[in-house]
């Protein structure tokens, strides 16, 4: 079931008017927003939600073996024990048909074809998600950063809610398993908050990333020797925007739902393409991801504890596994690998950077010190603004890989940047603003969707109502035909 449909907006308005007059009754309310979550999970496939069961009951009785657990050494074998059975579930669904198809292609260029045993295995949406989230709430009981619930409705409504479930954002059970102990409340700040991030992500889902998707990204890369230079530069700025667009649209509408439930997610982007540093755009892209695998992979890795190699493996490590996480192709590996050895690079410079500047600070005061400090920040900002348009660009280097089909197709992608030999088909005034003015967007400030929704907070309910009503139908009457599934649906 997607958002941006009627079947959404039907089976939301239902479950909300029914979770509201259970608001008294808790219990009564967390059974039912387990059915409605099973019911949106199933919409796509009903036998896959015996799967999202499984995965509950196996962390919510983990997480109670390691939370009556003393003994150091057994905790961290159940723990270990319970962690493996989720990456099986996940590894048996994502890379199967990846390692045999690798497999066999090596049997092949070795001269050894065998028979292997493949099969064709369906992934379950929103696998990568709900797992990291049974696997995040072990680890936090493990180290005591949260009790072991007791609930089983508890554990079944935090692996299963709906507005997260198939693509997050990855909610932290410390952060999420306290609320379901309290009476959901929504406060008219809530209220308006929620409708700015429902039209707005609607807005970038079914208007910016459509557009761009159907009428630029979709042609040059499904054949990208087919266009010029021209064409290929603009369809991976093309592409920069709608996956934000897309990716980002999806949290701000989870966010809004979660939020007229009475419940709060943690925000999941912070207008990424202003970063002037990669270390900052993992900073503000996919937050619930990017934080995650810090603390439950880096950190676990010895983090920058340890030597300066250790330092930079445990970040290309961390960056490698994220790539492969998202998807079983190499060219998500390679996604992967690149921006962990590019974060490695980008920190071998900056400690370079500042050993140099350390070195020019010796002058003391009187007018050199004073035109060294304008020259430093003349300097600075020329540094700013540099970064921000480098990284932005390696960023979108790194999109090709993410978005082609193939490996070689992204290679044949790069290579074709640089023919200019053919017109460009696709440089519209309408693609071209459409790109322009969402990039323009990431420099607005990081709380204009909070802004907004103070404005709207002293509105009465049945304004706020009418807003989103009007505001869904102006967006639908904007949008082209089709909706098309959320990129992250994949993953």
């Amino acid at each position: 079931m997607l958002f941006p449909t009627l079947d959404f907006a039907l089976f939301f308005v239902i479950v909300f008017l029914v979770a509201w007059e259970l608001r008294r009754d808790m219990d009564a309310r967390k059974l039912v927003l387990v059915f409605a979550s099973y019911f949106f999970y199933g919409y796509w496939d009903w036998r896959f939600t015996l799967l999202l069961a499984g995965s509950s009951l196996l962390n919510y009785a983990a997480g109670r073996v390691i939370g009556g657990l003393n003994d150091g050494i057994t905790r961290k074998w159940v723990l270990g024990i319970a962690i493996a059975l989720n990456l099986a579930v996940l590894g048996f669904f994502k890379y199967y048909g990846f390692f045999l198809d690798s497999l066999a292609d090596i049997l092949t260029a070795w001269g050894i074809e065998r028979d292997l045993p493949f099969l064709e295995v369906i992934l379950p949406v929103g696998i990568s998600f709900f797992t990291f989230q049974g696997i995040s709430y072990l680890v936090d009981v493990y180290r005591r950063h949260v009790d072991a619930s007791r609930s089983l409705l508890d554990i079944f409504l935090y692996i299963s809610f709906f507005p997260q479930l198939v693509a997050g954002p990855i909610v932290r059970a410390a952060h999420f398993l306290p609320q379901l102990e309290r009476k959901p409340h929504v406060s008219r700040r809530m209220a308006s908050l929620a409708v700015v991030l429902i039209l707005v992500g609607l807005f970038k889902k079914m208007v910016i990333a459509n557009y761009l998707a159907t009428e630029v990204v979709d042609h040059v890369f499904f054949d990208p020797t087919a266009f010029g230079g021209g064409d290929l530069l603009l369809g991976v700025y093309a592409y920069a925007v709608q996956i934000y667009c897309d990716f980002s649209a999806y949290s701000d509408i989870a966010i809004g739902v979660a939020a007229l439930l009475g419940y709060r997610f943690p925000r999941n982007f912070d207008h990424p393409y202003r970063s002037s540093s990669l270390q900052e755009f993992w900073r503000r892209w996919h937050i619930s991801l990017s934080t995650w695998l810090r603390d439950y992979l880096y950190i676990p890795l010895g983090g920058s504890r340890g030597s300066t190699f250790k330092t930079y493996r445990n970040l290309f490590l961390t960056m490698f596994l994220g790539g492969i996480w998202h998807g079983a192709a190499w060219t998500f590996v390679f996604w992967g690998a690149f921006h962990g050895a590019m974060l490695g690079v980008e920190r071998a410079l900056t400690k370079r950077w500042e050993e140099l500047n350390k070195d020019t600070n010796g002058y003391g005061g009187g007018a050199v010190a004073f035109f060294l400090g304008v020259g430093r920040g003349i300097q600075n900002s020329f540094a700013t603004v540099l970064g921000i348009v480098l990284t932005f660009h390696l960023v979108c280097f790194a999109w090709i890989f993410f978005r082609a089909p193939t490996f070689s197709g992204a290679w044949d992608y790069v290579i074709g940047i640089f023919d200019w030999s053919q017109p460009a088909q696709f440089a519209t005034p309408f693609i071209v603003g459409l790109v322009g003015l969402s990039l323009a967007g990431q420099f607005l400030p990081s709380n204009w969707a909070s802004g907004a929704g103070r404005l709207l907070q002293r509105a009465p309910w049945p304004v706020l109502g009418l807003m989103l009503g009007f505001g869904i139908l102006a967006i639908e009457a904007m949008a082209p035909e089709g909706v098309a599934p959320f990129i992250y649906f994949q993953f």
